[in-house]
């Protein structure tokens, strides 16, 4: 598998800076990072054949994993690597903030809702809840972590995500700017 490489800014003018793109050339998933005020943030795209194996894999059935296989996720990875102290964030703080509306991600909850609702087993939901992006989380200088989430947008749609955080009682963010979701 070849690494991803950055897409050169004469394609990509919007990005915030510090932001950089790269595309992974055997998927064509794009993956959008940023490091700012000591954190690194980055969105892969998860394409929906990924999804709907992983998915399909831990029990859902077929109607189900396709629901939130085409529900624009992404791998999302956050790391302290600088901070002066711990960086805390809550997901609700977040904006995607696409062309219609701009709103936090899909919650969790919702989506642990919605499998309920169509009855799916427990394990399928204990693993489905296990391999997304925390809802809200602390981490110490070093520390970081990675999961799925959802923009909850269709198939297509760009958007900029704007992740906030606080280290020492003080508000930053970083950008992500024209990050689009899988046709």
């Amino acid at each position: 598998m070849h690494a991803a490489r950055p897409i050169t800014a004469l394609f990509l003018p919007a990005l915030a800076a510090g932001s950089e793109v790269m595309v992974d050339h055997d998927t064509g998933a794009r993956t959008w990072t940023t490091s700012t005020h000591g954190v690194f943030l980055s969105l892969t795209q998860l394409l929906p054949d990924q999804l709907r194996a992983f998915y399909l894999n831990r029990g859902f059935p077929a109607d189900t994993a396709e629901v939130y296989a085409t529900s624009c996720t992404f791998m999302t990875v956050l790391r302290n690597e600088a901070a002066p102290g711990v960086v805390a964030f809550r997901l609700a703080d977040w904006t995607v903030a696409s062309a219609e509306a701009a709103r936090p991600p899909r919650p969790v909850d919702d989506w642990l809702a919605e499998w309920r609702r169509r009855g799916l087993a427990e394990p399928a939901v204990i693993a489905f809840r296990w391999a997304q992006f925390p809802p809200e989380q602390e981490y110490e200088p070093g520390d970081w972590n990675q999961g799925m989430l959802s923009a909850g947008l269709p198939p297509g749609t760009r958007f900029d995500l704007i992740a906030r955080w606080r280290v020492v009682g003080q508000s930053f963010e970083g950008k992500l700017i024209d990050v689009h979701c899988v046709p």
